[in-house]
This record gives structure tokens, C-alpha cells and sequence, in this order.
């Protein structure tokens, strides 16, 4: 699974360097021609160029999947939905529960794949009872087991996570010894469909009863 970032990107290079047969797979979740030249996106405009670029660097094959409707439906409406109704949504959550780790892991296993590589910060290993189980990154920091708690035993079997033993420090080493481009980009801190952090233009699209003005209550009352 490649997003266009040098985490997912030295995973590729690492699988290749390894004898893997890799092949290389971005989604499009939401629209590319207004991402094409916004920087803190990710899944779209720039960053599926730099997954194909990269993908041509290693010599594999890379293919682009438009998940554009299924992200809105799973990721970008129940966010808003959530956010109306007085919650505080983890887009990220559901990304990977109904996106990377559903509709990515038919995919994966469509092309008659071994494993699904991702450029996660998180360890997965042998659980001693013949399946698998999750624990926590190398690099605490980067650390990402809060992001897949709802990932399941099935989906363990097929998933792999490379950068689990290694810092984020490490992995920019390795992009630049294998000559990335993405070695020194900047990582994306924004929810990847908003990148400038307005959260209300996005509950103002898909739930506009949502945004009202409204006063600011304490916990005694007053306001």
C-alpha cells in the first residue's frame, strides 16, 4: 500500500531489496483536481505522483484504485455525521477499518497476494497460538497499534508491518539509501481531507443543520 509518503514508500524498497515480487497499490480517496497542488494532503494530486514515481524508481508495477465514493460514504460523511452529533470522530479509525483494511484487503487478496505490506508504525508477530497479533512500534513516538485496534485476527494473517522495528529516524536513512525522492518530505499532519484544519467546512458540506452559531455553556450553567 503505497500513499505517496516515504514510511509507505521504504517499505516498497525494502520488500523488493528483500526478493519480494512487490506490486505497488495507491488509493484515490477523494478529489484529485483539487488536491493536485495542495501540500498536507495524502491519497491524492501530488501524492499518488510521488507513489508512481517511486514505484518506477524500484522497477515495480503500481496501480491506482478510485475509492473516491466508498471513502466519502465510510470516512468523510460519518465524520461529519459524527461531529453533529456532539461526538469527536478518528477519521484515521475508519479509514483503515473500512477502507485499507476492507476494500484494500480484498484487493490484495484478488491479486493473489501474500501479504499486504503498510507503512504503519506498529509490530506484528506470531501470538504463539497460530495467529497473529499486534504490538506496539520500535519508535514510541511514531507508535500507531491506538489507529488499528479494529483490526481483526483474519486481516492479521494477510497484513505485514514492516517499520515496527524501525524510528522514523531510521526510515529517512534508508529512503535516502535507496535514493527516494520522498527521503526528506514532510509528513502529513492534517486529516488528509483537511489539510487546512477548517473541520467546519466539512460538517458544513455534508451536515449543514450542524452549524449554527450557539453559545459557549459551563459545566454550572452560566454562559
Amino acid at each position: 500500500a503505497m500513499s505517496g509518503g516515504v514510511d509507505s514508500s521504504v517499505v516498497a524498497a525494502l520488500l523488493k531489496e528483500r526478493g519480494y515480487d512487490v506490486v505497488g497499490v495507491t488509493l484515490q480517496l477523494y478529489d484529485h483536481g483539487e488536491a493536485t497542488h495542495r501540500k498536507g494532503a495524502c491519497c491524492a494530486g501530488q501524492d499518488i505522483q510521488d507513489a508512481r514515481a517511486v514505484a518506477a524508481r524500484l522497477g515495480i508495477p503500481h496501480f491506482v484504485l478510485d475509492f473516491e465514493r466508498r471513502f466519502q460514504e465510510k470516512v468523510i460523511e460519518e465524520f461529519a455525521a459524527s461531529y453533529a452529533s456532539g461526538e469527536t470522530p478518528v477519521p484515521c479509525v475508519a479509514c483503515n477499518q473500512f477502507i485499507k483494511f476492507a476494500d484494500l484487503f480484498e484487493t490484495a487478496k484478488d491479486l493473489g497476494a501474500d501479504a499486504l505490506a503498510t507503512g504503519h508504525y506498529i509490530a506484528s508477530h506470531d501470538d504463539g497460538a497460530g495467529g497473529r497479533a499486534l504490538y506496539r512500534a520500535k519508535d514510541a513516538g511514531r507508535d500507531q497499534s491506538y489507529f488499528l485496534f479494529a483490526t481483526t485476527r483474519e486481516q492479521l494473517r494477510l497484513l505485514r508491518f514492516p517499520l515496527g522495528e524501525y524510528t522514523k529516524t531510521e526510515v529517512r536513512e534508508m529512503a535516502r539509501r535507496f535514493g527516494l525522492d520522498v527521503a526528506d518530505k514532510p509528513d502529513s499532519q492534517d486529516i488528509c481531507f483537511v489539510p487546512s484544519g477548517r473541520y467546519t467546512d466539512v460538517v458544513a458540506r455534508f451536515a449543514p443543520a450542524a452549524v449554527t452559531p450557539g453559545d459557549i455553556v459551563h459545566v454550572d450553567g452560566r454562559v
